[in-house]
């Protein structure tokens, strides 16, 4: 039997999480063995985020390990403390002193600690001043976002359930109307053919260029309202969500159910490096091996704007498939007959456009379809990557420190302006992604209800003019600094090639951005 004597610590640290093996002085005599962490995750309630070890050191003689942990953060950086605590009755002797100064060093509060400790002496004392000034509100805002930025870490579990999000909302933002959802798809056809109609008389080049415009924004609204259908929000019918998500997509040539499975697999698990579908990090070992080139276009504009009919056919880099091909690693068997149905449908509005281009010339068809095409898929691009990308403290999982949770969190809401209404409040996107049965008509409301629970894990959207031309500089900022990942660690934030961007390149994103 083991009594308990006198206690030792033994701590170490890793920016990637936790070591596998270690070094302990005991009594002069220096102990060499491989540790066995065999930790497990606690998944209920708030404390996602501990660890627990079921298993210990095996010594002659065998002492008795117990350890907890602290999750210390520094920038940017996740930083895992462990103290060991040794319990041995084999000898009632004193410690060494490098233990008895590490216990006395890990007992001291940790460096956000003292300054939170400080800060309220500070209060304390000047509210005790008879001479005490009262902050104006410009001070008050200031001091805050400065604690904010001090303490906030966004990478670590929020100390709330997805369960009290979605109390906060209320009950009529999860209800869909159908007649309400059918009167939007009523309204954009018949702005998409005014427009047609009006550019076709008209036929002048002064007005083709802003006919591209608003008919490829237009064009991008049809899809959002298809995206619903594939999310299920449009309606409770599945029928007549396929019969509409299947007549708005395959008017701008995307296949539904193809795309509405991949896109399943994005909400599912997003915020996740390896299982996440689109627009996900590559990691840094993957980015070494890229040619200069493909890293010049991935990450130079207009090419990323550009992506999505490649995406379509040949997923995200990284990945195998198609969404045209029911063969593909992104549908199930079940799912086969789904694909061939959007994929037929696909092949005859190709088919139907190369006919109007037979009957009314290449050119017009040109002007007509194709370049408004172009701009839609711009638009889907800058939108989804915006989404997903542009914020300094979006983090990336891996292993299990993913949740469903902490990787809806990571999604960046947007304003753009007007467009807000005509492509149907899509910027609202942390509700969405959380809760994606939620109507579009709604989200606006939900996020509002929601916004006191998800407290600082929320970000708000710059606020943008008419038109959102700040996301401009947002996007070349970020394809400036978010470039690739970590190879390792659970928790990770992009990183940026220095080599990949020279001043010259970017000194008029600089000049943007003023």
């Amino acid at each position: 039997m083991v009594e308990t004597g006198r206690a030792g610590v033994w701590a170490f640290g890793r920016k990637d999480g936790w070591a596998p093996g270690g070094r302990l002085a005991w009594q002069g005599q220096v102990i060499s063995s491989e540790v066995v962490l065999a930790l497990q995750r606690r998944r209920s309630g708030r404390n996602r985020g501990e660890r627990s070890a079921a298993s210990f050191l095996s010594l002659d003689p065998p002492p008795c390990l117990l350890f907890h942990h602290r999750r210390l953060r520094t920038h940017r950086a996740a930083h895992t403390a462990c103290v060991l605590t040794l319990l041995c009755g084999h000898t009632r002797n004193s410690f060494p002193p490098f233990l008895s100064h590490l216990t006395r060093a890990l007992s001291s509060p940790p460096p956000a600690r003292k300054l939170r400790m400080q800060q309220t002496q500070t209060q304390t004392q000047q509210m005790s001043s008879p001479t005490l000034t009262r902050r104006r509100p410009d001070q008050e805002a200031a001091a805050k976002a400065t604690e904010d930025s001090q303490f906030f870490d966004a990478g670590k579990p929020p100390p709330f359930r997805i369960g009290d999000i979605r109390v906060a909302i209320p009950a009529h933002c999860w209800v869909k109307s159908p007649m309400r959802s059918l009167s939007y798809v009523v309204r954009d056809v018949a702005v998409v053919a005014a427009l047609a109609v009006a550019a076709a008389a008209l036929d002048s080049w002064a007005v083709w260029p802003l006919y591209w415009a608003a008919q490829g924004t237009m064009f991008w609204a049809l899809f959002v309202l298809g995206h619903d259908c594939g999310h299920g929000s449009f309606s409770d019918s599945a029928t007549l969500n396929s019969v509409v998500g299947h007549l708005l997509h395959s008017f701008i040539l995307v296949p539904y159910h193809g795309w509405r499975i991949s896109h399943r697999t994005h909400h599912q698990n997003h915020g996740h490096i390896e299982r996440d579908e689109s627009w996900h990090p590559i990691t840094e070992k993957v980015y070494r091996e890229l040619e200069p080139r493909t890293k010049k276009l991935r990450f130079t504009p207009p090419f990323p704007l550009l992506a999505f009919p490649a995406y379509l056919l040949y997923r995200s880099p990284g990945k195998n498939g198609s969404h045209f091909h029911p063969s593909s690693d992104l549908f199930s068997p079940k799912e086969h007959g789904d694909v061939v149905v959007s994929t037929t449908c696909w092949c005859i509005m190709l088919a139907s456009l190369l006919g109007m281009a037979c009957v009314f010339g290449p050119l017009q068809v040109l002007k007509i379809y194709a370049i408004p095409y172009l701009v839609f898929v711009m638009w889907l691009d800058l939108v989804t990557y915006l989404h997903h990308h542009g914020h300094q403290d979006l983090p990336w999982y891996r292993g299990e420190e993913w949740s469903y949770l902490r990787g809806g969190l990571t999604t960046v809401d947007r304003d753009y302006g007007w467009i807000n209404k005509i492509h149907h409040d899509i910027g609202t996107h942390v509700i969405h992604h959380l809760f994606p049965q939620i109507p579009h008509y709604h989200l606006v409301e939900a996020t509002k209800a929601a916004r006191p629970v998800l407290g600082r894990y929320y970000r708000e959207p710059e606020k943008s003019g008419p038109l959102p031309l700040h996301l401009f500089g947002v996007l070349l900022r970020s394809l400036r600094m978010d470039h690739f990942v970590s190879d390792h660690g659970d928790v990770v934030y992009y990183q940026t090639d220095p080599t990949l961007n020279t001043a010259g390149n970017w000194a008029e994103i600089d000049k943007l951005k003023k």
